[in-house]
């Protein structure tokens, strides 16, 4: 009974039941992590050499990747037109002029500010300024009375329809993408879409500068350079002036740091801001409503057998780790006294009052009452024999009083 609760605390080995991890209990346990781990990993190589060739340098002129512009920048070099790339936005301004043409790649880069500063440093130079797939509201910045349309063309290709030499000597053009609707009266609307142009040519009040908008880069592009008359359209948007000045708008541009002051919060559309309350209104009613099905506790069987002599061992290796003999005897004492109650006619209510149950063992045994207090209800043991002691003495009170 209780005795071999205490006796694996006073060896020196451990017993053979022990539930201490091998190295197999560890594997089977970690091998599905693992397993997670390893597959992960291989999916981050994977990717990562399948993206190793992806595209750099999206209307780069120094780029001969698909998406790249070498190849219009090589043919304008053979006419003699010069080609800079810029960064930003300084560089941009101080380089514009009536003999430069500047073509900035991706307007909507541009904070307010910048857009702002930017066309005020262009509006009277008299120089050409091109911009390519310019959204709204960069287009009313940059470009003044013209408006970008929500939907897109449906068609890539497109025929010229206008007035602008440089449009009809190119004819049919890749020029779909955003469309422009424009109040100037002198503009010139060219590639029409249902109606609204994908090139739109806006003179300048003053001098002999204008301002190019294209709805869509594939004109610009190396992979489609030498389809219909996107080389032609190219050559001579940005050839009419002999120096060429690409902008590439650099995220680390300085120039953006006072706008860059915003939050989190700032930075999120006003739709995902509702949609994040809808969804954490959600989940609280979710978990109210889960709250209140709570039930009872129900039982389940464990998915492994464990012997009660593994138990027994695993607490007593506990108590002699924690060296709490008092705890230890005082379970031996309080199992004891809970079995012996009914043996000698006491309720179980009363098995641990010393009033009530000694007295009753007294009539079934033959012995000093005051032994059997300490017994029963003494004070812990001093050391681990004394406690091996404590217990051996315990069941022997048992078995004295359960023999007839």
């Amino acid at each position: 009974m209780t005795t071999e609760a205490t006796r694996p605390a006073t060896e020196a080995t451990p017993p053979s039941t022990s539930g201490s991890p091998t190295v197999r209990r560890l594997w089977t346990r970690t091998r599905g992590v693992a397993l997670a781990v390893v597959l992960l990993l291989a999916a981050a190589v994977t990717i990562a050499l399948i993206r190793s060739d992806s595209r750099h340098g999206n209307l780069d002129p120094r780029s001969v990747d698909p998406r790249g512009s070498r190849a219009v920048a090589e043919l304008l070099a053979d006419r003699g037109v010069s080609t800079r790339v810029v960064t930003t936005l300084d560089e941009a301004r101080a380089a514009a002029g009536p003999d430069t043409t500047l073509l900035v790649a991706v307007p909507d880069l541009l904070t307010a500010t910048q857009q702002n500063r930017l066309h005020s440093a262009t509006a009277a130079t008299g120089g050409r300024t091109v911009l390519v797939a310019a959204g709204s509201p960069s287009v009313e910045r940059l470009a003044p009375g013209v408006t970008a349309d929500p939907a897109t063309s449906l068609e890539s290709t497109l025929t010229p329809d206008c007035d602008l030499p440089a449009a009809r000597r190119a004819g049919t053009a890749d020029t779909g993408g955003i469309r422009y609707s424009t109040t100037h009266l002198d503009a010139d609307r060219c590639y029409p879409s249902a109606r609204l142009a994908t090139l739109v040519r806006v003179p300048h009040p003053t001098g002999n500068g204008d301002t190019v908008v294209l709805g869509a880069p594939d004109i610009l592009l190396n992979e489609h350079l030498d389809e219909h008359g996107n080389a032609s359209l190219a050559l001579q948007l940005l050839g009419s002036r002999a120096h060429l000045v690409w902008y590439l708008p650099s995220l680390s541009d300085t120039s953006a740091a006072p706008e860059d002051d915003k939050s989190l919060l700032d930075l999120l559309p006003s739709g995902w801001l509702w949609g994040s309350l809808q969804l954490f209104i959600a989940a609280a009613l979710a978990a109210l409503w889960r709250a209140r099905r709570l039930g009872p506790l129900v039982p389940e069987r464990l998915p492994v057998a464990i012997r009660a002599s593994e138990t027994v061992e695993g607490r007593a290796r506990l108590y002699r780790k924690a060296n709490a003999r008092d705890r230890a005897a005082a379970a031996l004492r309080s199992t004891t006294r809970t079995r012996l109650a009914p043996l000698a006619g006491v309720s179980p209510a009363q098995a641990h009052t010393p009033e009530a149950l000694l007295p009753a063992l007294s009539s079934h045994l033959r012995g000093d009452g005051r032994a059997l207090h300490s017994l029963l209800f003494g004070p812990p043991p001093d050391d681990d024999t004394a406690l091996t002691a404590l217990a051996d003495q315990l069941d022997a009170l048992e078995r004295e009083v359960r023999r007839p």
